[in-house]
């Protein structure tokens, strides 16, 4: 199979990017290996546990695996009217929740390319053990830059990414040149200051990370964190807001992706059974009705004493 036929059918499916990349091992798991050392992944133990050396070697996940079909799925949404004493989603969790939406089109991709010639797979969304930007990168979609985020030329980094492991041997594409270059915005404008030099560039420390704090961490938010959290309830997309390469990024029609805004104090107000009902099929129920009061609070606190 070409890999320009896995392309056009991957754009057929709705994926704005596609691209192959080998099965080989990604010489990035090293630079995993500093990070985690590092404590930057916090209480994630999902990516310190047993799953980190799966990340080793993708053949970890399927033994046959040769070749790594990687996709992104715009979710660039514009921003819905404003409204004040909104509570401040980042804008991917206000839709629908993006593991359904990108499995559920990468079972209708993997069943058109079968049709074509029988093969071995596995498909992989986000939580999978995989190191899934470095693949991207290496398929030609994009580079990693200072802020962490896969940034493509010409149409940024709003894009979800999802991947099909297939025992097929594909022609992999060549990964693009890191065009950040002297720009420092990203990490000039964290209010927490989560983008830290390292020998090997810049990494993301996930302890200082609005979208850590407001989503992965258990527990109270640390008080001298609090302040640069702003009013944001979950999660953040200053570094991505402030990169060049967003500024002509394209928006997403997908209605999966559209969604509405809350009030700060009708968030703070919600019962558990009223936040399941409103967003327990959206990204936002991984914070939990708890986490989610929690981030309320806070922001309301930032609000109040105009920080």
């Amino acid at each position: 199979m070409r890999a320009e036929t896995i392309s056009q059918i991957a754009h057929e499916c709705g994926f704005e990017l596609a691209g192959v990349a080998s099965a080989s091992p990604s010489a990035d798991f090293d630079l995993y290996q500093h990070w985690v050392a590092e404590g930057m992944a916090g209480e994630m133990r999902y990516l310190t546990d047993r799953r980190a050396d799966v990340r080793r070697d993708v053949r970890n996940l399927l033994p046959s695996a040769k070749s790594v079909i990687c996709v992104g799925k715009l979710y660039n949404t514009p921003d819905p009217p404003p409204q004040s004493g909104d509570a401040k989603i980042s804008r991917y969790a206000r839709g629908q929740d993006y593991h359904v939406v990108m499995r559920r089109t990468l079972e209708e991709m993997v069943t058109r390319l079968t049709a074509i010639e029988p093969f071995e797979w596995k498909i992989c969304v986000d939580t999978a053990p995989l190191l899934e930007r470095s693949y991207a990168r290496m398929a030609g979609l994009g580079w990693i830059g200072k802020n962490t985020c896969l940034i493509n030329e010409p149409q940024g980094s709003w894009f979800f990414l999802g991947e099909i492991v297939t025992s097929l041997e594909l022609e992999p594409g060549t990964p693009p040149p890191d065009r950040c270059g002297s720009c420092t915005r990203c990490i000039d404008a964290c209010p927490t200051q989560a983008l830290v030099p390292s020998s090997e560039g810049w990494k993301l420390d996930s302890r200082r990370c609005i979208s850590y704090l407001t989503i992965e961490l258990r527990g109270p938010i640390p008080e001298e964190l609090q302040a640069g959290v702003g009013e944001q309830v979950f999660g953040c997309d200053i570094c991505q807001d402030v990169c060049p390469w967003n500024s002509r990024a394209p928006f997403t029609d997908d209605p999966d992706f559209a969604g509405t805004t809350i009030s700060l104090e009708a968030l703070a107000q919600l019962t558990p059974e009223e936040f399941r009902v409103r967003f327990g099929q959206t990204p936002l129920a991984r914070a939990k009705h708890a986490g989610m009061l929690r981030n309320a609070a806070v922001a309301l606190a930032n609000r109040d004493s105009g920080r």
